[in-house]
């Protein structure tokens, strides 16, 4: 509710829902009471946005759109390395957005019709490839349940030893050929693809301001990613449920 109602202060979102919803929400936490419940709360949202992707038959799609965006933290050098986020956020180029950030890059998978399959936060100038193949070992569980799966992504995750990866578990990686080798039959059909995720980042921080986290720990980034990553969840799995013709629309929930 915080997040798709635009509330990127947790103080103001609590004034609200004292002033507008106090007979629903009686019982409600004060703002540091608050804070640390949805710190602690970060296994549970994780394993909730996994339960409620699973009740939609987006979940069997057999193909994931695969990307990352860059998550600001901060807006100087002085309040990166004053933060708890230290070590972790750092600062960056982002070439598809050109411009420089300091903060961390948000990867997720998601099927065409944006339900987010995983997702992660890393050190921005860590290699796309790698966190891809990181989160693809951890997810035994997705690999046991999804073999053959065809996953979509751009010319970041071009790599014979990411393909040899995939290919070794199951999976094929469709991507744009290496700018000295001759396009492959059929490539420029992935960019419109390739674009729909895109529209995903866009929601997520168009829509649930997803850079204005606010956010100076490890524990509180995560918390205001899944967040708002449990929120369009959540959206998709109720648009399924009533057939609107939108699933990634938000608008019925904005007010």
């Amino acid at each position: 509710m915080q997040a798709v109602l635009g509330f990127v202060s947790e103080a103001r979102r609590l004034r609200f829902t004292r002033a507008h919803l106090a007979a629903e929400l009686p019982c409600l936490p004060g703002q540091s009471g608050y804070n640390k419940r949805l710190r602690a709360a970060n296994t549970l949202v994780g394993r909730f946005i996994r339960t409620l992707a699973r009740d939609t038959d987006l979940w069997h799609d057999d193909v994931w759109i695969v990307d990352s965006t860059p998550v600001e933290c901060a807006r100087s050098r002085p309040t990166v390395k004053r933060s708890d986020l230290a070590g972790w956020a750092a600062y960056s180029y982002c070439p598809s957005h050109t411009r420089f950030f300091r903060g961390l890059r948000l990867h997720l998978i998601c099927t065409p019709d944006a339900l987010p399959i995983a997702w992660a936060l890393a050190d921005p100038e860590v290699d796309e490839r790698e966190v891809l193949a990181g989160m693809l070992t951890q997810a035994t569980d997705l690999l046991a349940t999804h073999p053959g799966q065809t996953v979509i992504g751009d010319n970041g995750y071009v790599s014979q030893q990411l393909d040899t990866f995939m290919t070794g578990h199951g999976l094929t990686l469709l991507r744009p050929s290496h700018r000295d080798r001759k396009p492959r039959p059929g490539e420029q059909l992935l960019n419109p693809i390739r674009q729909l995720i895109e529209s995903v980042n866009d929601t997520l921080k168009g829509q649930l301001d997803l850079e204005r986290h606010g956010a100076r720990t490890p524990a509180g980034v995560l918390a205001r990613v899944g967040q708002r990553i449990l929120t369009l969840t959540a959206a998709i799995w109720h648009n399924r449920r009533n057939g609107t013709p939108i699933t990634r629309s938000l608008i019925a929930y904005g007010h």
